[in-house]
C-alpha cells in the first residue's frame, strides 16, 4: 500500500467534512471545497480523522488512495489556513498593480495587462514588484500564479520578467569574440 495513503487526516476543530455518495465536501472558515471521490479508493470518517484505503490490492487503487488522501488533506488545509504563491516582477519600470478582483501588469508591453482574477482567489501586491495571490484551492492558486508568470517569464540574460519568489534563474552567459 502507498506510505502516504496509510496516514491518516486529521480534521482541525472548526472543519466540517462530508463522505455522501460520490462527493467529499469540506467547509472551513476559508471556504468550500469539494472533490469527487473514486470508486477505487473506501474513505472512512473516524471520529476527528479521515482514513483512506483501497478496495482491492491492484496497483491502481494502491496509488489512487495515496493521491485522494493528499487531494483531501490540500482541501482540510485550504479552507483552515489558506494557501498562497509570491511573485516578484524584475526589470525596469515592471510595476503591478491590484484593483478588486483585477491584476493590472507593466511589464514591458506596449500596453499593460488586465488579469481577471476568478472567484475565491484574491490578488494582493504589497509593493509594486510583487504580487501575492492567496486562495483556498491550491490547484487553482498554483494554476493562477502560472499564468501570472506567462505573461513575461523570466529571460536567460538579464533575467527579467514575472518570477516566483523563491525560484532561481540561471543567467546565460553572452556571446564572446
Amino acid at each position: 500500500m502507498s506510505r502516504i495513503g496509510k496516514l491518516p487526516v486529521s480534521i482541525p476543530a472548526g472543519v466540517e467534512v462530508a463522505v455522501k455518495d460520490n462527493l467529499i465536501n469540506v467547509k472551513g472558515a476559508l471556504g468550500a471545497l469539494a472533490l469527487a471521490q473514486s470508486a477505487l479508493v473506501k474513505v472512512e470518517n473516524n471520529a476527528g480523522s479521515l482514513s483512506f484505503t483501497p478496495v482491492n490490492e491492484s496497483r491502481e487503487a494502491n496509488a489512487m488512495s495515496g493521491t485522494m488522501r493528499q487531494l483531501v488533506n490540500n482541501m482540510v488545509n485550504g479552507v483552515s489556513k489558506g494557501f498562497e504563491k509570491k511573485l516578484t516582477l524584475l526589470g525596469v519600470g515592471y510595476k503591478a498593480q491590484a484593483q478588486g478582483t483585477k491584476l493590472n501588469l507593466t511589464v514591458g508591453y506596449s500596453h499593460p495587462v488586465v488579469m481577471d482574477m476568478p472567484a475565491g482567489i484574491k490578488v494582493e501586491t504589497p509593493t509594486p514588484t510583487e504580487i501575492l495571490i492567496k486562495g483556498s484551492d491550491r490547484q487553482r492558486v498554483g494554476q493562477i500564479a502560472s499564468e501570472v508568470r506567462a505573461v513575461r517569464p523570466p529571460e536567460p540574460y538579464k533575467g527579467k520578467g514575472i518570477r516566483y519568489a523563491d525560484e532561481k534563474v540561471v543567467i546565460k552567459e553572452t556571446k564572446k569574440k
